[in-house]
């Protein structure tokens, strides 16, 4: 696959994308220090795949569509596919995502994914273009999951690293159950005002599904150290996960996440699903940046 990759960047950054699921592979600061997990398949094979057309799971995997019924995996099915390269220069990369036929038999619908990756100094943003070349609605969810090094590469122990968040992050979170399902009873939030410390106990359940957000960035590292931006404006949800004990934590925005436990409903009625109408568009988009003082910029 090494071959395959296209690599953007520019003096204080670099990133390498695969046209398969349009993933990004690595993530380098100026030094070449890694900030991107590696995907060691002996603990978790993925590194930043992308979630569409639906985030988390359906119940049991089946979904409706009117009276028809049709079976999607978790996280939907473009992490999987082979994305076209549509445009690439030395800061920019462009794949394209478009319906075919064994597409159309799991999600009937008609649509273009246009996957964009931008460097520009410290900062790489990534902008998901969904539009709608059919001639009905389409309903359609989109989520980001890139694996940050945990710890990052900046010498600082594991066990110091925190979250900050830009607002106080008091409304409860949301967690899943034994079937991937948003559990419908809240849980006290575990930020401390605007921090998150970070902690193996943190993931025994699963992800941490903020569904309440206040903050639209946050900040990852160590205080005093350098760390990462992440801003999400426009996205409504995040969930932060990580397997216990391994090195990586994935920050996550997302707009929309798993079915409630014991809903029923269609995928238009999904929470979090947005309707796209015939040749319109729907932007989702995140930023990474590298920053030598990022608690000091939240």
């Amino acid at each position: 696959m090494a071959g395959d990759l296209v690599t953007i960047g520019s003096d204080l950054l670099t990133a390498t994308i695969s046209p398969d699921g349009a993933e990004l592979q690595s993530l380098r600061d100026g030094e070449g220090r890694d900030l991107l997990w590696d995907g060691d398949p002996a603990v978790w094979a993925g590194r930043a795949p992308i979630l569409f057309p639906i985030v988390g799971m359906v119940a049991g995997d089946r979904y409706r569509v009117g009276a028809e019924v049709y079976t999607l995996p978790r996280h939907g099915f473009a992490r999987r596919r082979r994305f076209a390269i549509v445009d690439t220069s030395e800061s920019r990369a462009v794949f394209r995502l478009e319906a075919d036929a064994q597409m159309r038999a799991v999600y009937p619908f008609d649509f273009r994914l246009d996957m964009a990756f931008d460097i520009a100094g410290a900062s790489l943003s990534l902008t998901a273009t969904v539009t709608n070349t059919g001639s009905g609605t389409l309903p359609a969810s989109f989520g980001f999951h890139p694996a940050f090094r945990w710890p990052l590469p900046y010498g600082a122990a594991r066990a110091e690293h925190i979250l900050r968040f830009s607002d106080p992050e008091t409304a409860p979170i949301r967690r899943l159950d034994a079937r991937g399902l948003i559990d419908p009873a809240p849980v006290p939030t575990p930020v401390q005002g605007r921090d998150l410390p970070l902690a193996d106990a943190l993931f025994e359940a699963d992800a941490v599904v903020f569904d309440g957000l206040a903050s639209h960035r946050l900040a990852y590292g160590v205080p005093g150290s350098p760390g990462l931006v992440v801003d999400f404006a426009g996205m409504p949800h995040l969930g932060i996960w990580s397997m216990p004990g391994a090195g990586y934590v994935c920050i996550e925005p997302w707009q929309g996440h798993s079915d409630p436990a014991g809903f029923d409903g269609e995928i238009f009625d999904k929470p979090g699903i947005v309707t796209i109408a015939p040749g319109a568009s729907r932007d989702f988009a995140m930023a990474v940046r590298l920053s030598p003082d990022p608690f000091g910029e939240i």
